[in-house]
């Protein structure tokens, strides 16, 4: 930052406002080339504090504002990256240069991971993470919100790392530390849109658009007049992240609310400058797309016409694993749930590829050529923060299941050809719940948010009594992560199970290649009891859907590797003897 600049290309007249001991100053700014605002003395130091005034308004955060101490509606601090002294010179990413894909992702949220709810916090519990085997750390949002607690999807400061989470300075040290252990770190960003409160964006100028809409109002503006620069402010924001953070990999969240009409797509504009900044850096770049679309083109290079991201969630696995083994059907679940559906949803990504979707009512999505696509460039799981804290009282996977059963759904997206990613907690079948949380100190709006949520779940036959409170700060306390129940029983006996199906993962590197036409999957006929077997090259994923034991069939058994229940398991002439609710992993010809 060489001088105290703001884009306000509408504004009549912009003052730069000044936090000094005697109290605030202000500085008329001259308008320069383009709609922008430059204040060229005092040159801006580390640790000043700073707004801009514009036509008269209340002073105002700085759009690109890097710190926000005060709160979201508070002024803005200057941050200086260079100052801190790195210590990851020789790291070139996760995975010996793979950067984030076929390596195993945790997604965790810095406000719930630790009782702290700090970044610093977090990183006293990074072993346990290199001890699952766990490639690459993703962070939830840490874009400055309102309040001390929230999920982060609320942010109105993109530039900002939340303060009650330590502030930039918190998360150099986290990503240093993170390289130091040999764990890659990938960032939640939020470009479609930003929070109900500490937005001022408009202050300045055309942010948004009545061009397009999304659920959350105005689309913020890609394709409509000033959108050269509110799509820099994009990029610049996702390359800072990669460069003065030292950051290897970025979720881009919910990337189908990106409306974008441009001869070139933003996602396809910010993929190419990632590239050349990959290069730049002389290491891997990863972008990880949340797209509802179902589309391959997201993944496709910008060279083919594709938007050129490394990889996208697929949520068509997570709901055919979870309807499978939990047998619920209600809302998008009704198109999952049956084996075939599972089948399709391993071997070639998406359940609806082009066809009818119940839930949608319309044709949706597009097929995966599985001799063109790897299976790296989908992320496989079996709960997200979305999938737990969006259910009503944020239940994990592991309430609804027996532990057999999670250790099937577990067992199934791991050793996939996948990349697949755990959410915090779920490696030891975590009894706390994750739900959802906020603390807007605006009452009315909190008041809001809170009759909202009841009202959504109590139309769906829930009792509004039983829906937690998202502005009670007892519902962020339970949902923070028992760091006692990694050791106890049943806790490790699940914990062992992830670390060692992530450990096979790790020793057969030739069998997790993300070659999907190396995977097939055979399952029990509907006249059959429940059994599903998956194979991936020459690993055979054999599991007991039924809660009697039975005999799976898998030809040409050549050597038990992995059991759930190694005492009840037998290798017989026909396949492999399961217990109920069981899974085993063999090599088979």
């Amino acid at each position: 930052m060489h001088c105290y600049a703001v884009w306000a290309p509408d504004a009549e007249h912009v003052d730069l406002e000044l936090t000094e001991q005697a109290g605030p100053r202000r500085l008329p700014m001259h308008r320069t080339e383009g709609g922008w605002w430059r204040c060229d003395e005092p040159q801006p130091e580390h640790g000043d504090d700073y707004a801009f005034v514009v036509d008269g308004s209340d002073p105002t955060p700085d759009p690109r504002s890097a710190w926000q101490p005060h709160g979201v509606d508070g002024a803005s601090r200057v941050f200086d990256p260079s100052r801190h002294t790195w210590g990851d010179a020789g790291w070139r990413g996760p995975r010996a240069g793979r950067g984030a894909l076929g390596g195993v992702v945790h997604e965790l949220h810095v406000g719930t991971f630790t009782p702290e709810g700090t970044l610093d916090a977090a990183i006293e519990r990074l072993p346990h993470l290199v001890e699952l085997g766990v490639d690459v750390v993703e962070l939830m949002p840490l874009a400055a919100f309102p309040g001390r607690w929230g999920w982060g999807y609320d942010g109105v400061h993109p530039y900002a790392v939340h303060d009650p989470y330590g502030g930039p300075e918190a998360l150099q040290r986290f990503v240093d530390a993170a390289h130091g252990l040999g764990l890659g770190v990938c960032l939640d960003v939020v470009y479609n849109h930003l929070g109900p409160a500490g937005n001022y964006l408009s202050r300045f100028g055309p942010y948004f658009t009545e061009k397009h809409h999304t659920p959350w109002g105005q689309a913020v503006n890609l394709d409509d007049t000033g959108s050269s620069v509110v799509r820099r402010w994009i990029v610049d924001n996702a390359l800072r992240w990669f460069r003065d953070f030292h950051v290897d990999a970025l979720r881009l969240d919910a990337v189908h609310e990106l409306r974008d009409d441009s001869p070139v797509h933003l996602l396809a504009q910010l993929s190419d400058e990632t590239a050349a900044l990959s290069d730049a850096l002389h290491r891997p770049l990863t972008l990880i797309a949340e797209s509802d679309l179902n589309d391959p083109v997201m993944v496709e290079p910008t060279s083919a016409g594709g938007r050129g991201m490394s990889a996208q969630w697929s949520d068509d696995l997570h709901h055919a694993l979870h309807a499978t083994l939990t047998g619920e059907r209600q809302g998008y679940y009704d198109d999952f749930g049956s084996l075939p559906v599972l089948a399709k949803t391993l071997t070639t990504v998406f359940r609806h590829d082009g066809g009818w979707s119940t839930f949608r009512g319309a044709d949706w999505g597009a097929p995966v050529d599985p001799a063109t696509h790897s299976g790296h460039a989908f992320l496989g799981y079996l709960q997200t923060h979305d999938q737990v804290g969006n259910r009503a009282v944020g239940e994990r996977i592991s309430a609804l299941l027996t532990p057999g059963q999670q250790a099937i759904g577990a067992a199934l997206y791991l050793l996939s050809a996948y990349t697949p990613m755990v959410f915090m907690g779920e490696e030891w079948g975590a009894s706390t719940p994750w739900q959802y949380f906020t603390d807007f100190p605006d009452a009315e709006l909190g008041r809001a948010v809170s009759e909202g949520r009841r009202n959504e779940f109590g139309s769906h036959g829930w009792s509004a009594d039983d829906v937690p409170d998202p502005q009670d700060h007892a519902t962020r306390d339970r949902s923070v992560l028992d760091w006692s129940e990694p050791a106890q029983s049943g806790h490790a006996r699940t914990l062992r199970w992830y670390r060692d199906l992530i450990a096979l993962r790790r020793d057969r590197p030739e069998a997790f290649d993300g070659d999907l036409t190396a995977v097939s999957v055979r399952h029990a006929g509907d006249d059959q009891p429940p059994w599903l077997v998956l194979r991936n090259h020459d690993l055979a994923v054999a599991c007991n859907l039924s809660p009697e034991p039975q005999t799976v069939p898998v030809p040409g058994v050549d050597e038990l590797l992995l059991a759930w229940d190694s005492s009840s398991t037998d290798v017989t002439a026909d396949g492999v003897r399961l217990p109920g609710y069981a899974v085993a992993v063999l090599t088979a010809r």
